[in-house]
């Protein structure tokens, strides 16, 4: 049995007749009819009827041919790797962040892939809430750095990577941040919540944490965010990491919102399943995996 063989009995059933596959496969009819027949007689199975004017599969042939379409799918699948292993280098490799991600302890592990691999343009780029999986889905990154929240996981293979503690805060000024003891949903909905809006195009949301019935206010993202919360005009969730300075020096204090703990986010590395990363890509997701850990002990 061949590679050859199968290609020529899925190009007959795709096509519906052995002059179709023929041309498919740019061979002659004579030779996909004798590719069949041999692959029939080492089988010692009846794959295709020719009783009819158009080929068709007999019973045994549809059980054979079912099995046989994944056998090539793997094929194909090894012929890709063993191209990307042959080759030096990538010339571009793609990683995506979620923005409530501190990049700074990311840095050196992708500089270190940097320096094994200087042929290759490594893009670092952050996105907010669902913009880093719309991204992956899409293939416009090789791999990405978020949370699994609502990502189909039959499509991708994800390691756990860190956790990010999120926690509701507002300036000790402000009227939420001025009580002690535990906030109604309903007092909070008097009071404006600050959200940073998807970078995405909204194919896939992650929205969060948001507060049925409240006042909002949307920004681009965190800075902005915590610029305004300083500034004592509303309240929201921000990465622990991000706040720290401001929660040291009294900026910004934590609220105690019934029905709304603080929340400890984990964050996955995370590539599409059916990817066949190339030589970098696979170093730098090595690289990663391998100081996850080191990772998550510099994250509040």
């Amino acid at each position: 049995m061949t590679f050859e063989q199968l290609m020529a009995l899925h190009a007959i059933v795709a096509e519906g007749t052995f002059r179709g596959a023929a041309e498919r496969l740019h061979k002659s009819q004579s030779a996909i009819s004798t590719a069949v027949k041999k692959l029939e007689h080492e089988l010692d199975l009846l794959l295709l009827s020719r009783d009819d004017y158009r080929p068709r599969l007999t019973a045994d042939g549809e059980v054979f041919y079912r099995q046989a379409t994944r056998v090539m799918q793997q094929m194909q699948d090894l012929k890709a790797l063993a191209k990307n292993l042959k080759a030096d280098q990538e010339s571009e490799v793609t990683l995506v962040a979620t923005a409530t991600l501190p990049i700074a302890p990311l840095l050196p592990l992708i500089q270190a892939t940097r320096e094994s691999y200087p042929a290759t343009h490594v893009r670092l780029a952050t996105e907010s809430m669902g913009g880093p999986i719309e991204r992956l889905l899409a293939s416009d990154a090789d791999m990405v750095l978020a949370s699994l929240d609502g990502v189909p996981l039959e499509d991708v293979e994800a390691v756990p990577f860190c956790t990010l503690t999120i926690l509701p805060v507002a300036h000790p000024d402000y009227l939420p941040g001025e009580e002690m003891d535990m906030l109604s949903q309903v007092t909070m909905q008097a009071y404006t919540q600050i959200v940073v809006a998807g970078s995405g195009s909204g194919a896939f949301s992650q929205s969060r944490d948001l507060l049925p019935g409240a006042n909002r206010w949307t920004v681009s993202d965190f800075a902005t965010k915590k610029d305004i919360l300083v500034g004592k005009m509303g309240w929201g969730g921000l990465p622990a990491h991000l706040i720290q300075q401001e929660l040291d020096t009294g900026q910004l204090v934590p609220l105690n919102i019934q029905g709304r703990p603080i929340r400890h986010s984990q964050i996955f590395l995370i590539r599409q399943r059916q990817s066949c990363p190339g030589k970098v890509a696979q170093a730098l997701w090595k690289t990663l995996t391998d100081n996850s850990a080191n990772i998550d002990s510099d994250i509040p």
